[in-house]
């Protein structure tokens, strides 16, 4: 089973996280890390925090020569703000006066922090439930996505709307009716996006969108939104029906839904399919040549908690952040008094980040299941492993039912 733990404050020292389980002989390249920490730095509607950070993952442990050693793998991300925050941050004795903080942002982890933890500083809350710890977790799960590449998977996303403006292209419909181009894979979305500031699809959509950031800004308030994470090249087979636990599905609406903000998760058509008729929802099973498949994808690629080896498909929203330069109102704890929430420097928009976050968490997800099916100590027993399972698939189910 692989496993990794994050560890670091916002303003602390570092980020760092370790990696277990995975094979070795897997190759790994730092840039490869690197490359997908600054496409999670991207986007316009970024704040001052992403001026400032240029993260970059340093190796600790756990491979030698761009290779793993099947042993932990340790990864460090320096804060560059540390040098600003030195005497606030401290793990040794306070040598001068820190100012508290008492007043908590809503829809933000503050109040809740301060009282399961018993403080009385909001900011031992705010350091831990930043978003910065995804910084850590984009660079755990570069190692998943590295992994799944040596099998031909491919995860991309693309943002769908942000503050309600949607595209007049609807591209996931191509999604749902598994209307894709020959040899698509989802990086080929990604790659399209990470063209755009704000990761749509189409030139009209975005400059729509940028003019509602700009509005949002000028009013000092915030905006969230939607994005889609699409991963293929998966085989039929990953995950079960027999525990709530082994679902595929459960699994990724947990990963998805565990990132900072974000508030619904949907695998396929997820909430429209509950106002369609059956035979409008479920997807048709057909024979195309040897293999037996669908002609649809509403199910986004899960049947049963299992994979069926089309295209996973999740959507997910994500809420306006919670930090507003025109702030709304609070308690100041140390009074008891209605006052306006806390200013914290942040961003007006997160959303294009968000969804690069996403793809790692479904990377990770993909990759725990792949490797608990497909097991293997090193890269080549796994595909040794992979490669027979594939092969005798389909060949399998037709001499069942054949007798």
């Amino acid at each position: 089973m692989i496993r990794f733990l994050t560890a670091g404050e916002s303003h602390g020292k570092a980020l760092t996280t370790i990696v277990e389980g995975f094979p070795s002989n897997l190759k790994i390249e730092n840039e490869y890390i690197n490359f997908h920490l600054k496409r999670r730095q991207a986007g316009y509607g970024r704040g001052l925090r992403m001026k400032i950070e240029t993260d970059t993952a340093e190796i600790l442990s756990g491979i030698r020569f761009q290779k793993t050693l099947g042993s932990p793998i340790s990864l460090l991300i320096r804060n560059r703000d540390w040098e600003n925050w030195t005497e606030k941050m401290t793990a040794d004795k306070k040598k001068t006066a820190v100012e508290k903080i008492t007043i908590p942002r809503p829809g933000h982890a503050d109040l809740v922090g301060v009282s399961k933890y018993n403080f009385d500083d909001i900011r031992n809350s705010i350091e831990r439930s930043s978003a910065r710890e995804t910084a850590a977790r984009v660079a755990a799960a570069s190692i998943a996505r590295k992994f799944l590449d040596e099998f031909g998977i491919s995860i991309g996303s693309f943002v769908e709307s942000i503050g309600g403006i949607f595209p007049r292209t609807n591209f996931s419909k191509n999604l749902y009716d598994n209307n894709l181009p020959k040899n698509f894979s989802g990086w080929d979305i990604s790659a399209k996006a990470d063209r755009s500031d704000v990761r749509v699809l189409d030139t009209e959509h975005e400059r729509q969108i940028i003019n509602k950031i700009k509005a949002a800004k000028k009013k000092g308030d915030t905006l969230g939104g939607t994005f889609f994470v699409v991963a293929t090249g998966l085989p039929l087979g990953l995950g079960s029906f027999v525990h709530y636990d082994t679902k595929l599905d459960a699994e990724l609406a947990h990963s998805v839904m565990s990132i900072n903000a974000v508030k619904a998760v949907e695998i396929g058509t997820g909430f429209g399919c509950a106002e369609k008729f059956g035979s409008e929802s479920h997807d048709e099973i057909v024979r195309k040549g040897e293999i037996i498949s669908r002609k649809t994808n509403r199910a986004g690629g899960i049947e049963g908690g299992t994979s069926t080896g089309l295209p996973i498909i999740v959507r997910a929203a994500m809420k306006p952040i919670a930090t507003l330069m025109s702030p709304i109102e609070s308690v100041d704890l140390k009074t008891m008094k209605p006052v306006d929430a806390r200013r914290e420097r942040s961003d007006f928009v997160a959303v294009p980040a968000c969804a690069v976050i996403a793809e790692s968490m479904v990377a990770w997800s993909l990759a725990k299941f792949f490797l608990e099916k497909f097991g293997g100590d090193s890269v080549e027993e796994t595909k040794d492993n992979f490669r027979a399972y594939t092969q005798k698939l389909n060949k399998r189910v037709e001499k069942n039912f054949k007798g």
